[in-house]
């Protein structure tokens, strides 16, 4: 760790005037508006420790999400959560983010792949929360809290993941279902014993990945049957789902992103939609109303996001009850007492 580069960290953050806390800014996109002076972080970078027999890597918050993965995939290693690069991320900014890819169903989200993390909070003290074991949290776990905070509650300086190994094998099979046998189907293969990684659903074609040991996987594929997709395109599909390069996500109408019950049925949507997730997730291309949205997500038990795009004027994600926003405003004050990061970036007035 650069003594220098933390001193610049901690007197930029000591002057108690609102910072934007910025990596590769792949995602600047994401959350409400921007506010304050920018605070690089691609100056800290690099690998700190990796442990491919334990399963973990550490890094710095600057470190390019591709140099991390190109390390892992070099021992058949990688992050099963998936979270997508968008060409320019960094280790800092996808914990930050908290995004999940396709394969989050399966293996877990971001947040659960996160051992240990080192901050800086608002008063510029350095504080270590995990470690870099799997079992190492007694009572509130503080490492975790901080993936999807979009740098809210303090600056990320290190981060220890758990990896796991690359499966030996995957098939993609696709089906041809209207949405609601789609949804069916998702659902009723999730509580078989099959090698499910991913799922996506879009215009009647179900697409689903099959990964895991390879009879396993040869033995689901013949049970299933469906069409099997060439390995090159198989392969080509799923990284344009993860990065978000597929048709379905160009163009300018507004990204929304539902979170509601894999089991909820065709929701009455007014525009483009994609299902992943197990019917889970449910992306959304409309100049939908906000609130209704956010209503039709609530009353499914779910919850809408403005992912990209569109009025942030009213708020980006769904607006939290009085006591939830409590609970976020104490968790601002203790971590950052000044406001100095990412002010209004998660919620307004945070």
């Amino acid at each position: 760790m650069s003594a220098d580069q933390i001193e610049g960290f901690r007197s930029c953050i000591l002057e108690r005037k609102p910072v934007r806390l910025k990596g590769g800014g792949s995602k600047d996109f994401y959350g409400g508006p921007l506010s304050g002076e920018v605070l690089d972080t691609r100056g800290h970078q690099g690998i700190v420790n990796y442990e491919p027999t334990e399963l973990v890597i550490s890094a710095r918050c600057g470190t390019p999400l591709a140099e991390l993965e190109s390390a892992l995939a070099a021992r058949r290693q990688f992050l099963a959560c998936e979270p997508p690069n968008f060409a320019c991320a960094t280790v800092g900014g996808a914990v930050a983010a908290g995004l999940s890819g396709p394969r989050r169903a399966a293996a877990g989200s971001l947040r659960d792949f996160v051992l240990g993390v080192k901050i800086m909070d608002g008063e510029g003290r350095v504080l270590k929360f995990g470690g870099e074991v799997m079992k190492n949290v007694a009572g509130f776990d503080v490492s975790r809290l901080m993936a999807g905070s979009l740098g809210t509650l303090g600056l990320i300086l290190e981060v220890s993941l758990k990896v796991l190994p690359i499966p030996v094998a995957d098939a993609t099979l696709r089906f041809e279902l209207p949405q609601d046998k789609a949804l069916d189907a998702m659902n009723r293969w999730a509580g078989q014993p099959l090698p499910l990684a991913a799922t996506c659903w879009q215009d009647g074609i179900l697409t689903l990945r099959l990964s895991g040991a390879r009879a396993a996987v040869t033995a689901a594929s013949a049970k299933l049957g469906g069409e099997r997709v060439a390995a090159a395109e198989a392969a080509a599909f799923w990284t344009d789902l993860r990065e978000q390069a597929a048709e379905f996500f160009a163009g300018d109408v507004p990204l929304w992103r539902l979170s509601v019950p894999s089991v909820t049925p065709p929701l009455a949507l007014p525009g483009a939609a994609l299902l992943e997730w197990g019917g889970a997730q449910r992306w959304l291309r409309a100049d939908g109303d906000t609130a209704h949205l956010h209503q039709l997500a609530a009353q499914a038990g779910g919850h809408a996001t403005l992912f990209r795009g569109g009025d942030k004027s009213s708020g980006v994600f769904a607006p939290l009850a009085p006591a939830l926003m409590e609970v976020h405003r104490r968790l601002k004050q203790s971590f950052d007492p000044y406001g100095v990061f990412n002010p209004g970036r998660l919620y307004p007035g945070l």
